[in-house]
């Protein structure tokens, strides 16, 4: 979808190599500018899964010579990707303002944490921090509990990179309407906030509260994940009457008038105790099989291995495994194109073919000056 659009990143962590990578997993000729010399960050791969389907360089970015080859790189793109703090792209000469002195037409993508203006702007967080003072985090458990939720979803790719993905491609339809460029500030703490008007919504109808264990969504029975006895997990959401009904059936509480009152707050806490001791009484897979197919809404917690086994993923082929590494495929899916795996490059594999390219471009460029 997005062949003819070529996108250069800047290397950096987390959210901003996994826009980089979606945007490739899409179509568009990525370059990613790789530190020279420098060692793989500690626990990550020499070939790195959101390196997939980009091509390398490695530069030195304090060398001049390196420094104009970045320079040239940049002012060949469509659209740039730096996720350091504010101020270290302009003082090494790579800032908004003189590439778009050379490329008027960029879409400038910047990935942080606290944005580019604001009181901690220059200072260090991480996922669980932004979406813990953006107010993201405040539903993320049971009640009693302290708040988690999956590692880096929520900030770092929910409200940080796809975000930053959303502001670069309307950057480049503007572009292409306008000739104009942009510069994308998408701050992990924002996307956070904004993911966040849809609870919000439901507080308009006054099924949210700031007292945790009392929303329509953390604090019902029938919107929670159930322990097994062989120490599964098995997710409960039936929100509407119609699914709770049909939840009701199949565990054979149809006639109990205890469980009749869906929407009475008072009596979640104790109808949950009781589900609690029921799905405690058999393993994982039998509450399973006893609703699968069915619209109670009831799944089981799988691990990425055991997702990749089940019947949901023998038809989608969404998790598969490449090069002798579990990973997902691209989403979402079009239906004038099929996304085919790509290898991740060594580091600085592509140096020479992109310097060639770089050569033609200013060999044509003044052939037809």
């Amino acid at each position: 979808m997005l062949n003819g659009i070529r996108i250069i990143e800047v290397e950096g962590l987390g959210p901003a190599p996994f826009a980089a990578m979606l945007l490739a997993d899409m179509g568009a000729d990525v370059i990613t500018i790789h530190r020279k010399g420098q060692p793989v960050t500690p626990g990550m791969p020499e070939r790195s899964i959101l390196d997939r389907g980009k091509r390398s360089i490695e530069l030195d970015l304090k060398d001049a010579n390196d420094l104009e080859i970045a320079k040239r790189l940049i002012s060949s793109a469509d659209a740039l990707i730096e996720g350091f703090r504010p101020g270290v792209m302009e003082k090494l000469g790579l800032g908004p303002v003189p590439c778009h002195e050379k490329n008027p037409r960029l879409v400038y993508g910047r990935m942080t944490g606290w944005g580019q203006d604001s009181p901690l702007s220059k200072t260090a967080g991480h996922d669980l921090n932004y979406i813990a003072l953006s107010g993201a985090l405040w539903y993320a458990s049971q009640p009693g509990q302290p708040p988690q939720t999956p590692a880096t979803l929520v900030g770092d790719i929910g409200g940080g990179a796809m975000y930053l993905v959303a502001g670069l491609l309307a950057g480049l339809l503007n572009a292409q309407r306008s000739g104009k460029g942009t510069v994308v500030d998408a701050a992990i703490y924002d996307g956070s906030v904004h993911m966040m008007n849809l609870l919000m919504s439901i507080g308009q109808t006054g099924n949210l509260t700031e007292t945790r264990g009392q929303s329509l969504l953390d604090g019902p029975h029938w919107s929670r994940t159930y322990t097994c006895s062989d120490g599964g997990y098995v997710t409960v959401q039936c929100l509407e009457p119609k699914f709770y009904a049909l939840f009701l059936d199949k565990m054979g509480l149809s006639d109990d008038s205890g469980f009749q009152q869906q929407y009475n707050r008072a009596t979640w806490p104790a109808l949950t105790q009781r589900l609690i001791e029921t799905f405690a009484s058999e393993p994982r897979d039998h509450w399973a099989n006893l609703f699968s197919g069915s619209d109670a809404c009831v799944a089981p917690v799988l691990s990425p291995t055991e997702a990749q086994s089940h019947p949901m993923n023998a038809a989608r082929q969404t998790w598969r495994k490449t090069d002798g590494t579990l990973q997902a495929a691209a989403a979402p899916r079009f239906s004038t194109s099929e996304w085919q795996s790509k290898p991740s490059p060594a580091r600085g594999e592509h140096r020479q073919d992109i310097l060639n390219e770089l050569d033609a471009q200013q060999a044509s460029a003044s052939s037809s000056g």
